[in-house]
């Protein structure tokens, strides 16, 4: 992802703080927002110090048979001190690689899950098989 310089968080956010970027062919999702409950942005009444904030990259890719896989990657920009957060241009990018590299590991969780489901032999299709004992029976209790 390339990061614009001229930009506080390297892309151009609403005043909403998300943002919508295509990354290696995906569409992606940012949010940008401080962790408080208020609606104020200032400090905390008690510590006295600001909230940290939430870089959040998330998209989702659907298939056939409303199969979905997600995307997520978030990252923290925690306060220096008493002061507020300073815009990290690297976040963004971490949060969309954070993201992408989720998508991967679903994708191959979801790939090793359905190479070990197969139909029963009796065509039922109540797979998976039991490939230590060649059964043909579904496993687990």
């Amino acid at each position: 992802m390339d990061i614009d310089t001229s930009q506080p968080w390297g892309l151009a956010i609403d005043f909403a703080g998300r943002a919508t970027l295509t990354e290696a062919g995906h569409t992606i999702h940012v949010n940008v927002s401080d962790t408080s409950l208020s609606d104020v942005i200032g400090p905390d009444s008690i510590t006295g110090t600001y909230s940290a904030v939430n870089v959040i990259a998330q998209f989702t890719e659907s298939g056939t048979d409303n199969a979905v896989l997600r995307g997520i990657g978030r990252v923290t920009v925690p306060p220096v001190g008493t002061a507020p957060v300073v815009p990290d241009q690297t976040a963004v990018q971490r949060a969309v690689a954070a993201a992408l590299a989720d998508f991967t590991q679903n994708t191959a969780a979801y790939t090793a899950l359905c190479a070990t489901w197969t139909p029963a032999a009796d065509g039922s299709g109540d797979g998976p098989t039991d490939t230590a004992s060649g059964s043909g029976t579904e496993t687990g209790a």
